[in-house]
């Protein structure tokens, strides 16, 4: 076989049926859901299905009033799109790692940018940081998914998961926090300092501090951050 030919990049690239399920990885970056049946992903991130697959945004009182209101407020950072049927679905978010948790009847909190897919049948709410809102550019919502299936969620480059301990809390950076266990509840600090007058305080000034026990999931980029100068990457 010739380096670099054609049938030698195809062999190098072609999808891979690993047996893992429901929610499997194609590499880091791709999500594929042997779907039989229906999910719910993040409206945009379909980028090839093979089968008999449909697909329909999320209806406008669908979940009721109340959720229809935030979501007005947070924006388009947790559209959801129900995908159902029978066939390969394979899902991405502007290129970011894919992790892929697997809930038994546990809690967990995802930024409202991060949530790439989770499984039909686990209850789910999204949850308005109102402390925090008026201090960040763009507001801060997550959402909070609770029982039992599969979760594909996104960060910017490896996730790092901290573990809170009582008497230990953790301090993260709320544009570069993705997750937290359903045990924790983040309160919101302020942090004033010479940066903040130098032109620094975005991300620095405003704090998440997590006390009890519990993990917190976080990314090495600040998310927000940078969307609001109209950046991806």
């Amino acid at each position: 076989m010739a380096r670099y030919s054609m049938s030698e990049f195809v062999e190098a690239t072609r999808q891979q049926d690993r047996g893992e399920g429901l929610f499997e990885l194609e590499g880091d970056r791709l999500l594929e859901i042997n779907l039989n049946g229906m999910v719910w992903t993040k409206t945009g991130s379909m980028v090839a299905y093979l089968g008999d697959i449909r697909f329909t945004r999320e209806g406008i009182l669908e979940h009721g009033v109340g959720r229809l209101l935030k979501k007005a407020v947070s924006g388009e950072g947790a559209r959801l799109t129900k995908a159902e049927g029978r066939g390969s679905l394979y899902l991405a978010d502007a290129g970011k790692k894919v992790s892929i948790i697997y809930l038994e009847n546990d809690t967990l909190f995802v930024n409202g940018n991060d949530v790439l897919a989770f499984q039909d049948g686990m209850q789910w709410d999204i949850k308005m940081m109102r402390k925090v809102t008026a201090m960040l550019a763009g507001g801060l919502f997550n959402v909070k998914l609770e029982g039992t299936g599969m979760v594909a969620i996104t960060t910017h480059y490896d996730p790092l998961t901290l573990r809170v301990e009582p008497g230990r809390p953790v301090i993260t950076d709320p544009n570069a926090t993705v997750a937290w266990s359903g045990s924790l509840t983040p309160e919101f600090r302020t942090d004033i300092s010479l940066k903040t007058f130098f032109g620094r305080g975005s991300g620095e000034s405003v704090q998440m501090q997590f006390e009890g026990d519990g993990f917190v999931v976080i990314q090495p980029f600040e998310e927000l951050a940078l969307q609001a100068q109209g950046s991806t990457r």
